[in-house]
């Protein structure tokens, strides 16, 4: 098996090329900010209602045991994330292509 860095030891990338995978990184690391940061909102805002709802009725206080509360909070936050890190993504993705257009069309005039 060949380690990823002695894979790519002969390849050159061009100037346009590295500025390229710079900004995809960076707009990756911002997806990865931002979901984590809605992760920690959603956790809490689903934590509050879940605890509350099993201390005071009676069927959450029946039905809903700690792993169910887990499963319910987890699930709001791992949702937020990735939805969240996704449309982050996508929207640095879409002003990375803006800027290539309006780049290839500057030196095209």
């Amino acid at each position: 098996m060949v380690n990823k860095n002695q894979q790519n030891l002969f390849l050159v990338g061009s100037p346009y090329e590295i500025d390229k995978i710079k900004r995809a990184e960076t707009s990756q690391q911002a997806g990865a900010i931002a979901g984590a940061k809605a992760a920690a909102v959603a956790a809490v805002a689903s934590a509050i209602p879940t605890l509350a709802a099993v201390r005071v009725f009676p069927w959450a206080k029946a039905n809903l045991n700690y792993t169910a509360q887990a499963l319910i909070v987890s699930s709001a936050s791992i949702a937020a994330f990735f939805i969240t890190a996704d449309k982050t993504i996508l929207q640095g993705a879409r002003r990375n292509t803006e800027a290539q257009l309006k780049k290839a069309q500057q030196e095209s005039k």
